[in-house]
C-alpha cells in the first residue's frame, strides 16, 4: 500500500477496561481488560484486517473507533480530527463518514421495514434529497451491490443470508462513507457465497476509494481482501505487516502459531502445527509484561516484567516483542 496515500485513521493507545460488578450492592470488583493499548494506522483506499482469536478484542476495537462504545482512554484520530470525545452535533456528522457492515446481516436489519425503507434510512435521518429522490438513490444502491428494484418491497425474511449482508452494505454506502468497519461480514455465509460478498467489496472498494478495517478470526479471508493485517492477542496488537509479509515472514510466535493452523490445500503436504502452552489467561487478570509469555516457548524473565512495544523490525513491519528483529 502507497504510503503517500492519506490517512483516514490513526489510533494510539486505545483502551476499554469494563468494570466487573459483584454482590447486592454491584460494587467494582475489578476490570475486564478487553482492549489495552492498541496502536492502528489506516490509510485511503486500504483494507486493513485485524484477526486473532475470540475474546481478544478485535470487535471492541473496531466499535470503539466508530464511537459505538466509549474508549476508556487513548486517541481516535479520523481524516486528522480527533473523535475520542466528540459529542452531539460533530460527532452526528463524522458519523456520516463512518459506517459498519455487521457479522450477523439477519439480526442488523429491522424484521418490520422493507428493503427500501431500511437502505434509504441514512437519508431519512440526514434529511437528504426528497422522496423521489432517495427513492431514486436506494434502487442505484440495490443495483450497485447486486440486487435489483424488485427487491425494495420485500422484507429481511425473504433473502438468503448474502442477500440481506448486501444489503447491509447497501445501507453502509448510502451516504458516501470514507470508512467502512467489516465485523465478521462473511463468517455467517455459506462458503461459497463467501467469495462473492468479497469480490463485492473489493469492487466498490476501487470504485469509490474506500478504507476498510476488516474484523475477522478466518487468515485465508483476511489474506484474500487485506492489504495489510494486525494481528491482536488479549487485548494488545502484537505484529502488523503488509499482508505479503505476514503470510510469508510471521516473527511473533503467536502469529506463527495462528499461520500454521490454515488448512493445507495439499493433503499430501500437510502444515506442520505449532501447539501452544496453556489457555488463553483471563482478561480480568491478565499476566504481567508480554500478556503472551504464559504461553510462549521463547519466554525470558524479561518477558514476565516488561510490556513490549510496538517496534519496526523491517520496512512497514512491526512486532511487539523483546527478541524478534
Amino acid at each position: 500500500m502507497d504510503r503517500e496515500k492519506r490517512q483516514i485513521l490513526q489510533v494510539r493507545d486505545l483502551k476499554k477496561h469494563f468494570p466487573v460488578k459483584k454482590g447486592i450492592l454491584k460494587r467494582n470488583a475489578g476490570w475486564v481488560k478487553a482492549v489495552d493499548g492498541v496502536d492502528l494506522e489506516l490509510y485511503e483506499g486500504e483494507t486493513l484486517g485485524l484477526v486473532g482469536e475470540s475474546g481478544c478484542g478485535k470487535s471492541t476495537t473496531g466499535r470503539m473507533i466508530l464511537r459505538l462504545l466509549e474508549p476508556t482512554e487513548g486517541q481516535i484520530l479520523f481524516c486528522g480530527q480527533s473523535i475520542a470525545h466528540m459529542k452531539g452535533a460533530r460527532l452526528r456528522q463524522t458519523r456520516r463518514k463512518m459506517q459498519m457492515v455487521f457479522q450477523d446481516p439477519y439480526a442488523s436489519l429491522n424484521p418490520k421495514m422493507t428493503v427500501e425503507q431500511i437502505v434509504g434510512e441514512p437519508y431519512a435521518i440526514y434529511h437528504i434529497g426528497s422522496k423521489e429522490e432517495r427513492r431514486e438513490r436506494v434502487k442505484e444502491l440495490l443495483e450497485e451491490v447486486g440486487l435489483g428494484s424488485h427487491h425494495m418491497k420485500r422484507f429481511p425474511h425473504e433473502f438468503s443470508g448474502g442477500q440481506r449482508q448486501r444489503i447491509g452494505i447497501a445501507r453502509a454506502m448510502a451516504l458516501n462513507p470514507e470508512l467502512i468497519v467489516c465485523d465478521e461480514p462473511v463468517s455467517a455465509l455459506d462458503v461459497s457465497v463467501r467469495a462473492q460478498v468479497l469480490n463485492l467489496m473489493k469492487k466498490l472498494q476501487e470504485k469509490h476509494g474506500l478504507s476498510y478495517l476488516f474484523i475477522s478470526h478466518d487468515l485465508s479471508v483476511v489474506r484474500h481482501i487485506s492489504h495489510r493485517v494486525a494481528v491482536m492477542y488479549l487485548g494488545h496488537v502484537v505484529e502488523v505487516a503488509d499482508k505479503a509479509e505476514l503470510y510469508g515472514n510471521p516473527l511473533h510466535v503467536y502469529t506463527q502459531a495462528l499461520m500454521s493452523a490454515i488448512p493445507s490445500p495439499n493433503p499430501d503436504h500437510p502444515r506442520r502445527r505449532m501447539a501452544l502452552l496453556g489457555e488463553i489467561p483471563s482478561p480480568v487478570k491478565p499476566p504481567s509484561g508480554c500478556v503472551f509469555h504464559p504461553r510462549c516457548p521463547k519466554c525470558r524473565d524479561m518477558c514476565r516484567e516488561q510490556i513490549p512495544k510496538l517496534k519496526t523490525v523491517a520496512p512497514g513491519h512491526q512486532v511487539a516483542c523483546h527478541f524478534c528483529g
